[in-house]
C-alpha cells in the first residue's frame, strides 16, 4: 500500500510534469471542477467539455503554476471560472451568430437577400486583404476571428507574449481598416 501524497508533494510532481500526478489531481479534483463548469454553465456535456480543458490547460500551462500564490486546487478552480466563461462568451457569440444568420435567410426579404449578398461581397474584400496582410498579423487575426480565441489564448496557444499579440492585432486591424478605406475610395 502506498503513502498517499500530500497536497504539497501532488502540487510540486505536478509542475514537474509526473503524470502520476496529473492522474491524481484529477482524481482529487476532477468531480469538484465538473461540479463548478456543470452549475455556471447548466449543460452537463459542455461542463465534461470544461473539465477536459481545465486539466489539459492546467497540464500544458504547468509551468505557469506559482504554489507562492495558491494551492494546486486554487489554480485549477481559478483556470475552472477562466474556460466556464469562456465557454459562454462562446455560447453567446454562436447564438448571436444564429439570429444573424436567421435575420438574412428569409426568403420573404427582399431587402434581406439583398443584405446577405452585400455581406458577402464585404465577406471576401476582408479575406482579399486579410491575405495581403504580414504572415504574423494574418495568424493572429484569423485565429481571433476565426478561432473565438482571445489575446491570452492566442498567446498561449502560438507561444508569444500577449503584449506581441496585442501589438499584431492592433497593428494588424489599422492595416486591415486603412486598406479597406482605400479601396472603398476606389469604388
Amino acid at each position: 500500500m502506498t503513502t498517499p501524497l500530500s497536497d504539497d508533494m501532488l502540487a510540486d510532481g505536478f509542475a514537474d510534469g509526473d503524470e502520476a500526478c496529473l492522474n491524481e489531481a484529477y482524481r482529487r479534483w476532477g468531480a469538484l471542477i465538473f461540479t463548478i463548469a456543470s452549475r455556471k454553465l447548466g449543460d452537463l456535456e459542455e461542463a465534461k467539455d470544461v473539465t477536459q480543458q481545465v486539466f489539459v490547460g492546467a497540464w500544458t500551462g504547468r509551468k505557469n503554476f506559482n504554489r507562492d500564490r495558491g494551492s494546486l486546487k486554487t489554480w485549477l478552480v481559478g483556470i475552472t471560472y477562466k474556460k466556464t466563461i469562456d465557454a459562454l462568451e462562446r455560447r453567446s457569440r454562436h447564438l448571436r451568430d444564429q439570429r444573424a444568420v436567421a435575420a438574412f435567410s428569409s426568403p420573404d426579404d427582399a431587402v434581406s437577400r439583398a443584405a446577405t449578398a452585400d455581406t458577402v461581397v464585404d465577406h471576401i474584400v476582408v479575406m482579399d486583404e486579410l491575405e495581403q496582410l504580414p504572415a504574423v498579423q494574418q495568424t493572429v487575426l484569423r485565429m481571433a476571428f476565426y478561432e473565438d480565441l482571445s489575446q491570452a489564448q492566442i498567446a498561449e496557444r502560438t507561444g508569444m507574449p500577449l503584449g506581441t499579440v496585442k501589438s499584431h492585432t492592433r497593428r494588424g486591424m489599422m492595416r486591415l481598416k486603412d486598406r479597406l478605406e482605400v479601396d472603398s475610395e476606389a469604388r
